[in-house]
């Protein structure tokens, strides 16, 4: 079990869930958090867990904090910079990356040459620059252990497996978001109040966003791809409206194995932080006479950010951090009341077309792929 913890993105969904899960288990101390500009929520987590280092994403947010949090001996940094200090510290045991977006990739990447375990819940790590995070984490004898629901899951049903050419397919569910079932038309008229009314999970708005355009299962898929070494082609998206399958591993002998649980995001953060062991969670038991388990193919005509970013992992190289920086910028506007939900698919399927493919992208060129994507979507809609 992991004793000393790192959270990236501690005032985040995933990061406040952490807590509670860190909470209830004995012997455990968190020696990093980091935050985004949420000041008050993350001095009361500073007095609560009594980290030593504490990062804001802004000079001023951090200025305010060492206002609140002045007679605690911790210290405060903001920035890229005091990310990758959080993701480094010598007492860290295990970085969970919860921040949203290409801001976790170098502190991820960072947190790997430093040999911490990685409880990814940073899908845009994996979908940008998947190809570089893996050969990092091999080269350094790194384990990374999913946070998403889906890929935990996934990573449940591998334990007994003793070799990938065992593994005939992976299966994604995804709940089909607040939308299943509606025609491209009627998807055109929804609001953002809409489609921040996820039916079974309480995430954040970004995220739930992407699980209102399928795009977040599309990411999932690109993610999948990187994690387990399989090509697209052995990956199934099937829509499970109750959530309570949170993915499943056919095998070639037929076999299917299927991770089951109560749709609630502890139990996976409590693995990242136990694997190999498993504890108590204090998550509702799961109760499989509630209603029946069903299971359909995605509509990819009235959902094509999941078709996006399906083409998108055929393409590999630049095309994931293109169709990445594009959604991540698109849904930023969506939420800003800037555009509408079809122009979520419209400007990225532009980005997409329009900025310069790589087939082996370095680094940097990864980051130039995602801000070009960026200032695509910026130029259109001025």
């Amino acid at each position: 079990m992991m004793k000393n913890i790192s959270i990236l993105g501690s005032t985040g969904s995933i990061g406040r869930q952490t807590l509670d899960v860190i909470s209830r288990m004995d012997g455990v101390r968190v020696t990093a958090l980091t935050a985004g500009t949420s000041v008050e929520r993350m001095a009361e987590q500073c007095r609560a867990f009594r980290p030593k280092l504490a990062v804001m994403a802004t000079e001023q947010a951090a200025e305010q904090l060492a206002e609140k949090i002045s007679d605690l001996d911790i210290r405060i940094r903001y920035g890229e910079q005091g990310l990758i200090e959080a993701a480094t510290m010598e007492e860290a045991d295990c970085v969970i990356t919860a921040v949203v977006g290409m801001l976790g990739l170098k502190p991820t990447l960072a947190a790997i040459h430093a040999h911490k375990r990685i409880g990814l819940a940073n899908k845009e790590t994996l979908v940008c620059a998947g190809e570089l995070v893996m050969a990092a984490a091999q080269e350094e004898g790194v384990e990374i252990i999913p946070v998403d629901s889906e890929h935990s899951a996934i990573f449940q049903c591998l334990m007994g497996s003793r070799h990938k050419r065992e593994v005939r397919k992976i299966i994604l569910t995804c709940s089909g978001g607040p939308f299943f079932g509606k025609t491209p038309q009627e998807l055109r008229a929804v609001t953002k109040a809409d489609a921040l009314k996820h039916p079974n999970w309480k995430m954040g708005a970004k995220i739930t966003i992407d699980c209102a355009t399928l795009m977040n299962k599309g990411l999932e898929v690109i993610e999948a791809m990187r994690l387990y070494h399989v090509p697209v082609e052995q990956i199934q998206v099937l829509i499970h409206r109750q959530s309570i399958v949170h993915s499943m591993v056919e095998f070639v002998d037929g076999a299917v194995m299927a991770q089951m649980g109560s749709p609630d995001m502890r139990l996976p953060i409590q693995l990242a932080l136990t694997y190999p062991q498993r504890m108590p969670c204090p998550v509702d038991p799961l109760d499989l006479t509630q209603e029946p388990l069903t299971f359909s193919h995605p509509d990819l005509e009235a959902f094509p950010c999941l078709r996006l970013a399906l083409e998108a992992a055929k393409q590999g190289g630049t095309a994931c951090p293109v169709m990445n920086g594009a959604n991540e910028e698109a849904v930023a506007m969506f939420l800003d009341d800037k555009i509408g939900f079809y122009d979520i698919y419209e400007l990225v399927s532009g980005a997409m077309e329009t900025v310069e493919f790589v087939a082996n992208p370095t680094l940097e060129q990864i980051l130039d792929a995602d801000a070009a994507a960026r200032e695509y979507v910026r130029q259109r809609t001025k």
